[in-house]
Formats: structure tokens, C-alpha cells, sequence
């Protein structure tokens, strides 16, 4: 049963069902959980709300007898957050993961090239490589998805490719979906724009604004990306919907078949977000990216009409309100950029100090801000500051 309490009645062995404020007002990694602790309790009391639903089935009810007791914690709260790595695991991770991210790029680049072709894509070639990018997500996230940022403007189609792979992966992951059902939505992911191998260099790198006849000619990708895939033997129904609607629009504005709502297969629904949200924070010929945690911003705002607002939330979740590979502002005026996220205190990511906003380089620092004073003020352009991104995210 839900009930709505003042927040001065909440006490531990509670059930949150609505904290009745926007997620980026909280930092608990749910808008549902179970209240552990009296520090839960007082950090609920900090947002200021005055009062919050409850769910009685799931926990205590404050109008029951005082002999209730609270139910066990672990089966009401869901999966624990990901585990805090180690240094030396870290580091082993990172080097895994710049050599994944290199060894994708190459193979996707070379599969477009043999689609140009007129060759068949090869299943076989394709799902080793998903399988690592998969493992690689669920062992460390926070690795990967960094380098996702680091694309050149000539070779922006087959890297595109891979960060929607590994962005989709850590989509799915935060869902809850089964990995079997995971490891397809990262074929599709990884594949989505293969039908791009089909429309001219002319068009695709133009630097300026597409003509009508051009934008026309662009669009067919998706069609084209549909037929290549169901050509391709062993390609699943859950691949092959991530790269048909990947275009789709949730009010119904998108393209090709102006699909809307449910409409959209949850997979299509899901690779329209991740497939803006690359392509607006990625450096292309005909337009600047925008900072990872603006682009969120920008999300959330389309979210009341081109997608649907629940997935627009939980993608934000999945990279973090500042996003691993940002560069944030602190309160000491220095720069940092994001290393980690802390699935529990999501405004407090691990990150690296390496500048200072009076204009010079600082020794680089690694900082938890869980267990310091200094705090996020802002996001950060890396190219207003003349600081190469490379030099950082390929840590």
C-alpha cells in the first residue's frame, strides 16, 4: 500500500516509493529503495521535501504495531552498485580497454569497408569482438566508455559504431536486461549504421548544411542498414530492431516509418538516445560536441517529446550525472577530469585534478570527492581551455 508521510515520520526499514522531486535533486542511486540507516533518513530530510511516499508491502508501516520488524535489506533493495576497484586492477582494466577500443574500431572499419564492396557481413566475425566490449562493460564501465569520446572527423562513422556499442551495453546493463539479451542489442549497436557503407564520402563528410535531395539520400541508411542486416545470416530480431529504429522518434517525428510510443521496440527507443547522445558530445566537420554533461541536459529536455522520459532518466543514470571522461569544475577552481562514478553518491565521482583555471597544468591529482571537502561548481569544455582530451582520456 502506498502512503504519503512526513518526512519527520520516515524512520529506517522504510520503503521509499517517491521522494517527490527531480533525480538530478537526490543522489541515491534509485528513486525507489529500501531506507538502510539514520543516515539515509537525514540525507532524505536534506533535500527539503516536506513529505514522501512509502511503500507498505516493501517495508515498515509507521501506522503498524511497534512490534513490526524490518525486512532484510538485500531482498528489497535490489543488486548491490558495482563494486570500487582496486588501484592495480584499474590500471589493468584501462590497458584492456584502450586495446579493445583500438582493435574495434579497426574491425568495424574494415567490415564498412567490405559492405562498400558488396561483400556479406560475416556474424562470426563480429560476435568475439561484442563478447570482450560486453565483458569489458561488466567488469569496469568506467573504462571504456571514455575513450568512446576520442574520434577523428574522417573516421567518425566506424568509431561512432563502436561507442554506441559500448554506451548501449552500459544502457542495457543499468535495465537489468539478461546478458544473452545484452550481447544482441550490442550487435545491433555495433552495426546500426552499416548501411552508411552505402551512401557516398561526398555526403557523409560534407562540411556544410546537406541539401534537401542530400538529407534525403542520408536518411536511406537506415533502410539500407535494414536490408544489409536481415541479408546477413544469424542476425537476431532484437539486433536487427536496434538498427531499423534507431531513427525513430517517440512523438512520431522520426524516420523511416514515423513510429511512435510503444510503437518502438524498447531496443529502438533506447539506440535513438544513445545514438544523439553520441553523435551531439562528438567533434564532427559540420558542428562542435558538446560537453557530456550539457548533452544530458539536452536529453532531458527532448525527453517531453522525441524520447520516452523513463529511458531518457535511466540513460542518464547509466554514465552518471558528470559523465566518466568530463571535465568538471571544482570549488578550489581547478579542473578535473571524471575517472569513476560511486553508483551511491553520484554527484561524487573519483576524478583527476590537472589544471588550474588561472591558466597552468598541476601536478595531476586523483581524487575521491566522497572523501573530500572540494565539490563539482560546473562542467567544462576541454577545447575552451586549450587541454587536449586525448592526452587525459586515454588513461
Amino acid at each position: 500500500m502506498i502512503k504519503l508521510v512526513p518526512v519527520a515520520r520516515l524512520r529506517p526499514g522504510m520503503y521509499v516509493h517517491d521522494l517527490h522531486c527531480g533525480w538530478l535533486q537526490h543522489d541515491f542511486v534509485r528513486n525507489r529503495f529500501l531506507v538502510a540507516d539514520v543516515e539515509d533518513v537525514a540525507r532524505i530530510r536534506a533535500l527539503g521535501v516536506a513529505e514522501v511516499s512509502i511503500d507498505t508491502a516493501r517495508g515498515l508501516d509507521p501506522d503498524a504495531a511497534p512490534a513490526a520488524t524490518a525486512p532484510d535489506r538485500e531482498a528489497l533493495a535490489g543488486p548491490p552498485p558495482p563494486a570500487v576497484h582496486t588501484a592495480s586492477k584499474v590500471a589493468g582494466t584501462q590497458e584492456h580497454a584502450r586495446n579493445l577500443h583500438r582493435e574495434a574500431n579497426e574491425i568495424v572499419r574494415d567490415l564498412l569497408a567490405d559492405v562498400r564492396l558488396g561483400r556479406q557481413i560475416e556474424i562470426e566475425k563480429v560476435e568475439p569482438l561484442v563478447t570482450r566490449i560486453v565483458d569489458s562493460i561488466f567488469t569496469r564501465a568506467d573504462a571504456l566508455l571514455p575513450l568512446a569520446r576520442l574520434k577523428q572527423h574522417d573516421s567518425y562513422t566506424f568509431q561512432h559504431s563502436v561507442s554506441v556499442c559500448a554506451l548501449m551495453t552500459a544502457f542495457a546493463r543499468t535495465l537489468g536486461l539478461p546478458r544473452e539479451t545484452i550481447r544482441e542489442i550490442a550487435i545491433g549497436a555495433l552495426l546500426h549504421d552499416v548501411g552508411k557503407a552505402r551512401i557516398p564520402d561526398e555526403i557523409l563528410n560534407k562540411p556544410g548544411k546537406l541539401t534537401d535531395a542530400e538529407f534525403e539520400r542520408m536518411k536511406s541508411h537506415v533502410v539500407q542498414s535494414k536490408l544489409i542486416l536481415m541479408a546477413t545470416p544469424g542476425i537476431s530480431p532484437i539486433a536487427l530492431e536496434v538498427a531499423a529504429q534507431h531513427h525513430e522518434r517517440f512523438d512520431g517525428s522520426g524516420y523511416p516509418n514515423r513510429l511512435a510510443g510503444d510503437a518502438i521496440s524498447l531496443y529502438g527507443r533506447m539506440a535513438a538516445i544513445v545514438d544523439v547522445y553520441d553523435a551531439i558530445t562528438s567533434e564532427r566537420v559540420y558542428h562542435k560536441g558538446m560537453p557530456p554533461t550539457e548533452a544530458l541536459r539536452k536529453l532531458l529536455e527532448w525527453s517531453s517529446n522525441h524520447f520516452e522520459p523513463r529511458l531518457a532518466q535511466a540513460f542518464i543514470r547509466s554514465v552518471g550525472i558528470y559523465p566518466t571522461g568530463a571535465l568538471v569544475r571544482l570549488e578550489s577552481k581547478r579542473l578535473a577530469v571524471v575517472q569513476a562514478q560511486h553508483a551511491d553518491k553520484p554527484t561524487l565521482p573519483r576524478v583527476k585534478v590537472i589544471f588550474h583555471t588561472a591558466g597552468h597544468y598541476l601536478q595531476p591529482e586523483d581524487l575521491d570527492l566522497r572523501r573530500s571537502q572540494d565539490r563539482i561548481v560546473g562542467h567544462e569544455d576541454f577545447a575552451a581551455w586549450n587541454i587536449d582530451p586525448a592526452r587525459w582520456l586515454a588513461l
